[in-house]
């Protein structure tokens, strides 16, 4: 398979987390600044004219119907009611459970790809309001910018962030996204800021000291990476990111990370690589 099939499906980290308040149909209301990443999977897509959608490798413990990459193809297939399948390679280097967006990104990238694929013609508005049916986090990868973010994370204000490198490290632990949310002790009345008052030291992640308590491996990663820069924990864990102004920086403390835990070297981006991929191939198809 030619590399110029595959699509990319980036990370992303939460810069911080506030959780304002709770919605009556028991969702929680956001504030958040979702930064980027251009590292993260990637997608290939063989189109077929069956509608059949298969996917290769499945993930362990998650049957191919239920994954978010199935789910978000199946979607589109019902909202346009095109009579196309495909067949969906998965490279997979993300953590399931991290917090930096893995499942949600897949799907973003599949609705994206397919959309272009299919020639369904859908909007980016149209497919971030498909997204959200997926996950609070796939209309930020399908809008493919950095930015704020309130509501459950749909009302997005796109920003030109400083592109900063970060150093984010798994610690090996699985963090239930829906047990977090579901702990009374959660704060939920976190004032509101307003964006232009940001500054990563005047903000914080709501989730991190519970999940801290329930995943002391968590706990002392952060310990661990404090020393060195501006450490914390992305959306509800459980990796932790540490923020460095370049590569050099924060390579040089990815070699002094204990062998327990894993981690990669990351640059900040305000355009997700998704959507450079799209720019590429429309490029090249008004050119033939």
């Amino acid at each position: 398979m030619s590399l110029d099939k595959w699509w990319p499906s980036p990370a992303k980290i939460n810069l911080f987390l506030h959780i304002l308040g709770r919605y009556d149909n028991g969702y929680h209301q956001l504030q958040t600044l979702f930064q980027l990443l251009d590292y993260g999977d990637s997608l290939a897509f063989d189109i077929n004219e069956s509608g059949l959608l298969t996917l290769s490798p499945s993930i362990d413990g998650v049957n191919d119907e239920d994954n978010l990459i199935i789910k978000a193809a199946r979607l589109l297939q019902e909202k346009t009611g095109t009579q196309k399948g495909a067949h969906i390679q998965l490279k997979k280097v993300l953590p399931m459970g991290g917090g930096i967006g893995g499942g949600s990104s897949n799907a973003a990238t599949t609705l994206v790809a397919l959309n272009y694929l299919w020639q369904c013609g859908l909007s980016a508005s149209q497919l971030g309001q498909l997204g959200l049916a997926l996950g609070a986090d796939v209309p930020i990868f399908v809008q493919g910018c950095s930015g704020f973010a309130g509501g459950v994370g749909e009302k997005i204000h796109s920003e030109n962030l400083a592109e900063k490198w970060y150093l984010v490290v798994n610690p090996g632990v699985h963090v239930s996204t829906a047990d977090i949310f579901s702990q009374p002790a959660l704060p939920r009345s976190t004032p509101a800021i307003e964006w232009h008052d940001y500054t990563f030291e005047n903000t914080h992640n709501d989730c991190q000291s519970i999940v801290c308590k329930q995943h002391l491996e968590v706990a002392k990663l952060l310990q661990w990476l404090v020393h060195y820069a501006p450490s914390r924990m992305t959306g509800t864990g459980a990796c932790v990111f540490s923020v460095f102004d370049n590569e050099l920086a924060a390579t040089r403390i990815l070699k002094a990370l204990p062998e327990k835990w894993a981690g990669f070297v990351a640059r900040g981006v305000n355009t997700s690589p998704l959507h450079h991929k799209l720019k590429h191939v429309n490029d090249a198809s008004d050119m033939n």
